[in-house]
């Protein structure tokens, strides 16, 4: 009789059997920078995570290189907004600042920069707004020169992150004409329109002023739509893929997987995070335990990369076990 259980009955062995693990090097750390002085300002609904101003943000990227991560994700909270999102093609904006600082602390940190306008319009929305309707070509310059500016200041990897139609590409010229030919576009492809932002929202000050991102995020309802945002964006010059959210879309995550070769990341989004936070307080789960379960079922789906604000955490679980 074939006993499925003779490879469980020891703890040495079932580690040597393990298909699937988490490990520090493929979690990616995000990280909200912002304008000011003397910040440290804990976001109330994600606990554990805070907005640094750039005086304070070396003690928390001292934190993350203790911990053993290698990549950060970046976002930006300007100290004013517009109507066409000035800050996020600054020169001297808050994330070419940030990553100017990260690379000259620590030089070998990856640091992928997030591309959109919803943290710097005065809307909230990801691209140019006219009468109420969300503007598509007219957001393409912008994003592409945000992304150029990025990667002028040290950025490693942009990630363009608004679902306009057509910005990978944009951004693909927009950087190979700036000589910026080697630095990769990390695309949210299969970017759903979900409940489970809340808490970023809070963070990263990106709500939308009016109405929803209902007409540029994908509708939570589609999956193949998911396949061709995918395919197109390959197409117009993506090296990697974003899923996101992660723990409800991991069929998402393994179809991408499935059919296409390329590095895929899932977004565990703040939401996420925020549940099982919530849950850990009220003394109803063991975090540690669902962590980890929750991110090496984000593995077994097929995803190569795992974006998680738990990442410090995880980071110091996985030294542990090792």
């Amino acid at each position: 009789m074939n006993r499925m259980r003779r490879l469980r009955m020891n703890g040495i062995l079932r580690d040597m059997v393990r298909e699937n693990h988490v490990r520090a090097e493929e979690l990616i750390y995000p990280l909200f920078v912002i304008e000011g002085e003397n910040i440290c300002a804990p976001v109330e609904s994600m606990p554990g995570i805070c907005q640094y101003s750039l005086d304070r943000l070396p003690e928390e990227l001292e934190r993350a290189a203790e911990a053993g991560i290698r990549a950060l994700l970046l976002f930006g909270i300007p100290a004013h907004k517009d109507e066409v999102g000035s800050g996020a093609y600054d020169d001297n904006g808050i994330i070419p600042r940030a990553v100017r600082l990260i690379k000259e602390r620590y030089r070998d940190m990856l640091v992928i920069a997030d591309v959109c306008l919803c943290e710097y319009t005065s809307h909230g929305h990801c691209g140019l707004v006219r009468d109420g309707e969300i503007l598509n070509d007219e957001t393409l310059p912008l994003l592409a020169r945000a992304a150029a500016v990025y990667a002028a200041a040290g950025a490693d990897i942009v990630a363009p992150s608004d679902m306009m139609d057509g910005r990978v590409e944009a951004i693909r010229r927009a950087l190979d004409r700036e000589g910026f030919t080697d630095v990769p576009v990390m695309s949210y492809a299969a970017k759903f329109a979900s409940a489970y932002y809340g808490p970023f929202r809070d963070a990263a000050h990106s709500a939308p002023g009016f109405g929803d991102r209902k007409t540029y995020q994908m509708d939570p309802a589609n999956g193949r739509e998911a396949l061709r945002e995918v395919e197109q964006d390959l197409r117009e010059g993506a090296d990697l893929i974003i899923a996101k959210p992660a723990m409800a879309y991991m069929d998402v995550i393994r179809d991408i997987s499935a059919e296409f070769n390329v590095p895929v990341a899932a977004y565990n989004v703040s939401g996420e995070y925020a549940m099982v936070k919530a849950a850990a307080a009220n003394g109803w789960i063991d975090e540690r335990k669902v962590v980890m379960e929750n991110l090496v079922g984000m593995k077994r789906a097929g995803a190569k990369m795992i974006i998680t604000y738990h990442a410090l955490e995880v980071a110091q679980w996985v030294r542990e076990e090792m």
